[in-house]
This record gives C-alpha cells, structure tokens and sequence, in this order.
C-alpha cells in the first residue's frame, strides 16, 4: 500500500466521496480521479488498483473506530460507566464520519480475500471492546446480558446503523446521537438510562 503522502489523501477522501454516493461497483478510477481533477492514471502511483483504494480506505476507517472505542474506554470505571462512554463514543464516530462508515460497513464485501480477512480482524477487535465490559457487566451483576452474544449484536449493530440515517431532523449532532445511544444500551443490558450520568461529547 501506498504511503500517507497528501496526494494518495486527498485520493482516500474523493473515493470515500464517490463510493458512499454511488457504491463501488458503480465508480471508476476516472471517476475518483475526476472529483480532485486528476487523470485516472494520476491514482496508480499511489494505488494500483480502485480495490487497494478501497482498502485503504476501510484500514483507515475501522482503525479509527477501534481507536475512539479504546480511548472511552477505562477499565477502572463501573460496568455501567465503561459501557454508555463506549457506545457514546462508537455511534459519535458513526455519526460524525458518515460517509467513510457507511463506505467501511457497505463495501466490505468487494475487499479481496486477503484484504477482507485483515479489515475482518479489526472488526472483531472493535466488537472485543464491548464483549470485554459486557462479561464484566455480567461477572458483576450490574448486567443482565444473557446471551452476551446476543446483546453484543444489538448494541453493535445499533451503533453501525448510525451511518445509513444520519443526519435526520431530529438529530443532527453527533453528540446527541452518542448521548441517545448509551442510554439505549444502558436499558438493552437491563439498568435505567439515569442510573449514571450520559457521557458528554
């Protein structure tokens, strides 16, 4: 892969451009290249293929989600605190990258084989976060989370549905979806949203 230099960025941010409006199947290299107004041929420097590009693109992206997920979170802090400062902070990103989430979530399954399994595995890293203060939760009797796979699955797929509707006229700051959204799980693992104070943004 090509390095961070301003140019393959600048490329990164008008493919995430183009693909959260048309998909991947629908765009050209010409067509990324067109927005920051390059030549195709201009991309193969940095990228060799709209594939590498979109790869890049979902490293990028799930790293950056796992990365606001370990920094809410503090091991020392109750069960409860732990999980509503994570989720906050998991649908905050949602929220305020839309269009590179709703890239990273919808275009997984046109990475290559190889490309797939290593943005696969900091998927599983970003789910570990909360698993970890689920079990914990649990362990405690704070929660009531059985099955822990399950509750998993709701929370998560909750925070990553934020990318398809945000914004709305409702909400429109993502700090007031990140503030909704942990006191929906704190209710999901079976306490009152006002149990503690919502995380701010």
């Amino acid at each position: 892969m090509a390095t961070d230099s301003p140019a393959a960025r600048r490329m990164r941010e008008a493919a995430i451009a183009e693909f959260a409006e048309r998909g991947y199947g629908a765009s050209s290299t010409r067509d990324i290249a067109a927005r920051i107004g390059l030549s195709a041929a201009a991309m193969y420097p940095h990228y060799r293929s709209k594939e590498e590009l979109l790869y890049a693109i979902s490293v990028d992206g799930h790293r950056g989600a796992l990365e606001a997920l370990r920094s809410a979170d503090s091991a020392t802090d109750p069960p409860l605190h732990r999980l509503k400062a994570v989720v906050a902070a998991f649908a905050h990103w949602q929220a305020q990258h839309t269009a590179l989430a709703r890239v990273v979530q919808y275009e997984i399954r046109s990475l290559t084989t190889a490309h797939y399994r290593h943005v696969r595995q900091l998927r599983q890293d970003t789910t570990a976060v909360l698993r970890k203060i689920l079990v914990a939760g649990q362990a405690s009797g704070d929660f009531d989370v059985e099955p822990v796979e399950g509750i998993l699955l709701a929370i998560s797929s909750l925070c990553v549905d934020v990318c398809r509707w945000f914004p709305s006229k409702t909400f429109r700051q993502p700090g007031q979806v990140g503030a909704l959204y942990a006191d929906l799980a704190a209710k999901i693992v079976g306490r009152g949203a006002g149990d503690t104070t919502t995380p701010g943004d």
